[in-house]
């Protein structure tokens, strides 16, 4: 795209009839969910395309927070042969081999203990083996280099205002062109869990900016919106990837998956009168849950997904937005950070259990996910359905653009 910055694999909308949109939640071990599905996703582009055929080829923005933000880096980074450095079934098991890792778990009596010292008093993991692991991963890869165009939310704790890594606003002569690396950092630090990631990096004339950084999910936890915002706003400016028929708000156009990494609607951790009694510390910390994190992100993904769906419905144009996600994980499936083996495992089988479900949409009144009514579909027959249009407008878009040349 002429714009972007991104060494891209896809040819910009202006030779086709879609714009795509690919966005992933944060919510850190369960970013096993979407990756299962990703892996879905890709093997049925390939089963259209061939055995090479990979997400980033397909999308014309992907975007990800926290943990989605990690896999969208990792699915757009290039290899020494420019392709994607992991493709989508290579994900899970990433997480499967790091998670525990990264959040290990504390044992026995004694280990509770210093657990909730530790939490008390700093973050409860140090990320260090989360820092190492993702700057030997990604390196000095930075956001222009990436495949295809991206987006990843970080909240500036200094500034306290959003900070967007979005192709469209790093060239690289922009401070904001920061390594790959830093921002999965970034946005994944989440308050409480991992801490802030402070780095600087300068700008063509060697002007040094300042991050003072945390997880993105403190502004926005899914961040499909950002995608669609940031694509909005380039063809509102006449940018050239776009054709001249293009309104700044046809989201007819729009071809959108959003993927949620599950959450805790059926066993009520919190209620009013509980909450009444809280002080700061129990907002922080009550019962190995974190109340005030979890509520900032859960509010943060319903809302953006409330927003999509009316204005998707509005237009006409249910049918170009898949939202995926699960509200009935309890127990140790709605943590963040419960990495033990066999938790991580039993996240797979949700994923797995997810695709088979039946297709559904968000209540706008309860807030609940409910099965569309009439419906004989699944999230797996409605991911096959994407596919194909996927394939279909790749395959136009490069018709179109050999003509052009």
């Amino acid at each position: 795209m002429a714009a972007a910055t991104s060494s891209s694999t896809i040819e910009p909308p202006k030779y086709g009839r879609l714009i795509t949109i690919l966005s992933v939640d944060g919510g850190g071990i369960r970013g096993i969910i979407p990756a299962v599905i990703l892996e879905y996703l890709e093997s049925q582009l390939q089963a259209l395309d061939g055995p090479e055929a990979r997400l980033a080829d397909y999308f014309d923005v992907m975007s990800g927070t926290s943990t989605g933000g990690l896999i969208t880096a990792m699915l757009t980074a290039p290899n020494t042969q420019k392709r994607p450095l992991y493709s989508a079934k290579q994900i899970v098991p990433f997480y499967l081999e790091h998670s525990p890792h990264i959040f290990p778990q504390s044992r026995g009596i004694f280990g509770s203990i210093i657990g909730s010292v530790k939490d008390a008093t700093g973050p409860k993991y140090d990320g260090k083996y989360l820092h190492n692991l993702v700057n030997k991963l990604l390196g000095t890869t930075r956001l222009h280099q990436t495949l295809t165009n991206i987006v990843i939310p970080a909240f500036d704790i200094k500034k306290l205002q959003p900070t967007l890594f979005s192709s469209y606003r790093a060239p690289a002569s922009s401070a904001m062109d920061a390594r790959l690396a830093d921002i999965a950092i970034a946005t994944s630090a989440a308050p409480t869990y991992l801490p802030s990631h402070y780095f600087t990096n300068q700008d063509k004339d060697g002007n040094t900016e300042e991050f003072h950084l945390i997880d993105g999910g403190v502004a926005v936890n899914n961040p499909s919106f950002l995608a669609i915002s940031e694509m909005t706003k380039q063809i509102a400016k006449n940018n050239s990837s776009f054709d001249s028929n293009s309104m700044p708000l046809d989201f007819s156009r729009f071809l959108v998956i959003s993927l949620g990494t599950g959450s805790n609607k059926t066993e009520q951790k919190y209620n009013a009168k509980l909450s009444a009694t809280w002080g700061p510390l129990s907002w922080i910390y009550y019962h190995g849950s974190t109340p005030i994190i979890d509520v900032f992100s859960k509010a943060s993904v319903t809302m953006v997904d409330y927003h999509n769906c009316v204005f998707f419905h509005a237009l006409g144009s249910d049918d170009n937005h898949l939202r995926i996600d699960d509200d009935t994980l309890t127990g140790d499936l709605s943590s963040v950070d419960i990495a033990t083996q066999s938790n991580l495992n039993n996240l797979v089988e949700v994923g797995k259990k997810l695709l088979k479900k039946p297709h559904s949409r968000i209540n706008l009144a309860s807030g609940h996910y409910e099965p569309i009514p009439n419906s004989t579909t699944t999230n797996e027959d409605e991911l096959k359905r994407f596919a194909k249009l996927l394939s279909e407008e790749r395959r136009l878009r490069k018709s179109n653009a050999k003509a052009a040349y």
